[in-house]
């Protein structure tokens, strides 16, 4: 027979009905009370702390709090950690007041939680008053300030530390590869006095994210040779280096280690092998992957289908997109776009309309990216209107967005529409860039709007937020020839800023076929001669311009240049389709 311990018999606890209907606070509450008549250890209130923490039970986290006796710095710790982590601010620092005695590792935590709920400014002020910092503090604060874009004072609080452990160097590194500083931490790196696995992963993750994927794999060279052993992450950010820089076989001697050493069921490096075939067009080889990953997630789905978008596979890519959601994996904001791009590339309107209404069905219908892919896939296919409607609908509209539809209606004659969204787009305190001085003169050319087009590229050329290329140039030399301003465009293409000018060339004489103007056209393709003097394009043209003009001799001499300077006719192109 059980027998009840004595210091039980003359408890009294709280009354309440045992019933289904008793709420978790009552219960709450009696279980409080039992504690606090039992007196449990520390070690145990602490333990029964952390676990309501835990496990996000805030309410109940504080009325044990309020019933332990005399609670440590530790406890008052893991609360104020607590508080802040649900946003609960001015009840952490409130609590961090009533402290009677507070450790580093208190003022730590009440910084961290400022910095968490974005309160830099009182973050800094309780650094600035801490009776003593350790490393973790210096690092903490140093780490609040690359979080709110402060890199200067980051890099400024560094260089101030009095002693930096190996967190701290790395924190640094990851701050300035995050700023695009790549070159400041690579001297970092190479003055960091102790290197772990973490400051080498940094190192080849950050330079990979900042285009510079070959040296990354240089750098995984050199970690290899100090004898550091690579991490799962390691590994996993060298596979993606090889994925984007096209290294092929490092790529399949590093799958072979993760094979070697069991990492091949992590889901993400599985995502990230099928993207390194797919990339390196061995796209057998990531489906091969795929079958042999015991769990997919979303992520391995998803990997493939872009895998097989990239290698124009879209039929293939759509059927694995089926198969996902047959499967029960719902489709992400990163599958969608795939599989709408992959519609886009088999100009597959209807089945793009089916994705669509999943979509919409998953909550992505104010999704930037899904809501951009929509757009260029209805106005590629000819319904501008569907694409506006969802241009419409997106919640936060970002810079591609308003290009995508400024481009789909000036393709498709609407310059009015496109250049009232560029008025909203400015009105939205979106800056323009490239692709949007590109559609805006689409649109004018389009449209008979020859004013508008000059006004726009005066006006653009001169904004700190275009970088002005050769393309942008040829766009305004179609404008005008399309016009029939050849003389203008002629002389335009003669004050151009930049080099290479072959395709201005090409351009105007396109306009003077269709102008049948012979002698900016005679001139035009002296030009492209000088530039390359067996151009099949200009040849092809200028060929078809003295037929126009009923001069066959010239037409024979075209003809015959063309056949004995091995000119091949290549496909032709336009910069407005």
């Amino acid at each position: 027979m059980l027998r009840v311990p004595a210091s039980f018999r003359n408890l009294r606890f709280p009354h309440f009905p045992l019933s289904r209907s008793t709420s978790r606070n009552n219960l709450s509450q009696c279980l409080v009370g039992f504690m606090y008549h039992t007196k449990l250890s520390a070690s145990s209130y602490k333990s029964l702390l952390s676990d309501h923490l835990r496990n996000h039970r805030l309410d109940e986290a504080i009325l044990l709090f309020n019933t332990i006796p005399s609670p440590g710095a530790d406890m008052f710790t893991k609360m104020i950690t607590g508080y802040a982590r649900r946003g609960r601010l001015d009840d952490a620092l409130k609590l961090f007041d009533e402290m009677p005695q507070r450790d580093v590792v208190s003022w730590n935590a009440m910084i961290k939680g400022c910095l968490d709920c974005d309160d830099l400014g009182k973050a800094k002020e309780l650094f600035d008053e801490m009776p003593e910092k350790s490393v973790v503090s210096w690092t903490t604060m140093m780490n609040g300030y690359l979080q709110f874009g402060e890199f200067e004072m980051a890099e400024c609080l560094f260089q101030k530390m009095p002693a930096r452990d190996v967190a701290a160097w790395n924190s640094m590194i990851h701050g300035c590869f995050s700023y695009g500083r790549v070159d400041d931490a690579n001297k970092l790196f190479e003055v960091m006095p102790g290197k772990n696995a973490i400051s080498w992963t940094s190192m080849i993750a950050g330079l990979d994210q900042n285009g510079r994927s070959e040296e990354a794999l240089v750098v995984f060279g050199e970690m290899v040779a100090s004898g550091v052993q690579a991490t799962l992450t390691t590994f996993g950010s060298v596979v993606t280096a090889c994925a984007n820089s096209g290294s092929l076989d490092l790529g399949v001697e590093v799958h072979g280690q993760i094979v070697k050493l069991g990492y091949c069921f992590d889901v993400f490096l599985a995502a990230s092998l099928i993207t390194l075939y797919a990339n390196c067009n061995q796209i057998e080889n990531s489906h091969k992957v795929f079958k042999e990953s015991v769990h997919r997630n979303v992520v391995v789905w998803t990997a493939l289908i872009t895998g097989c978008g990239s290698n124009s596979k879209h039929d293939d890519a759509l059927k694995v997109f089926r198969d996902m959601m047959i499967s029960g994996v719902l489709p992400n904001q990163s599958s969608f776009t795939s599989a709408l791009n992959s519609c886009l590339g088999l100009e597959h309107l209807h089945r793009g309309k089916e994705i669509h209404a999943t979509a919409v069905k998953l909550g992505f219908e104010t999704d930037a990216f899904v809501g951009n892919s929509l757009i260029v896939l209805y106005t590629k296919c000819g319904n501008v209107n569907d694409g506006v409607a969802v241009f419409k609908r997106i919640g936060e509209k970002n810079v591609v967005s308003w290009n995508s539809t400024i481009i789909g209606c000036a393709q498709h004659g609407r310059g009015k529409w496109a250049l009232a969204l560029f008025n909203q787009m400015l009105r939205a305190d979106v800056g323009p860039d490239e692709i949007t001085l590109t559609g805006l003169l689409s649109a004018c050319s389009h449209s008979g709007m020859l004013q508008k087009a000059r006004g726009f590229f005066k006006v653009l050329s001169q904004t700190k937020y275009i970088e002005m290329k050769k393309e942008h140039f040829t766009c305004m030399v179609d404008v005008l020839g399309r016009f029939g301003e050849l003389e203008e465009a002629e002389e335009f293409i003669r004050n151009m800023p930049v080099q290479e000018t072959k395709m201005a060339w090409l351009t105007l004489l396109g306009a003077c076929r269709l102008h049948s103007n012979l002698d900016v056209a005679e001139r035009a393709a002296k030009n492209i001669f000088d530039i390359e003097p067996n151009c099949s394009a200009a040849c092809v043209l200028l060929s078809n311009i003295y037929a126009s003009a009923n001069r066959w001799s010239d037409v024979s001499r075209i003809r015959e240049k063309m056949k004995y300077g091995g000119t091949v006719k290549q496909p032709g192109s336009s910069w407005f389709t």
